[in-house]
């Protein structure tokens, strides 16, 4: 199996959530979240993560309707791959993250923490849950690295 950091990423309009695993892809924990800005300010913040954390590849999920199929959300995750690939010119797979909102969503519930604490979490969070399930599946390599 590959070594090196993954980067996961929990993509938004407003906020991306973001989530890193160890160099020998065991854990994933969350990073942090990112307020959208302008594409040039968004890049230079995800260029220092990435140097930052020495991310070899990237993990993006795919949001897909519970009967599997994408809709418009699925087409701005894939534009945005399309965009990260160009920017950060790293490898990219998208991963299926159906629930991984709900999942961070009801373990920040259940650690307690108030609506405002939620919320400056649950992206970072959902970002962990979905590098997470990728971790657990073996860290499958599909031909994923483009967002077509």
């Amino acid at each position: 199996m590959e070594r090196g950091r993954l980067l996961g990423v929990d993509y938004g309009t407003v906020r991306v959530g973001l989530a890193i695993t160890d160099p020998d892809r065991i854990i994933a924990s969350p990073l942090e979240t990112l307020t959208r800005r302008s594409a040039a300010e968004d890049a230079a913040s995800l260029k220092a993560v990435v140097e930052r954390e020495q991310v070899m590849k990237i993990i993006l999920g795919l949001p897909v309707h519970t009967n599997g199929r994408e809709g418009q959300k699925a087409g701005e995750a894939r534009q945005y791959a399309a965009w990260l690939i160009e920017t950060l010119g790293l490898p990219l797979q998208l991963w299926d993250e159906r629930f991984t909102t709900v999942i961070a969503e009801s373990a920040l519930w259940n650690a307690g923490l108030t609506n405002k604490q939620r919320k400056l979490r649950r992206d970072r969070v959902a970002a962990q849950v979905l590098l997470q399930s990728f971790l657990e599946a073996g860290c499958p390599d599909d031909e994923g690295t483009t967002p077509g």
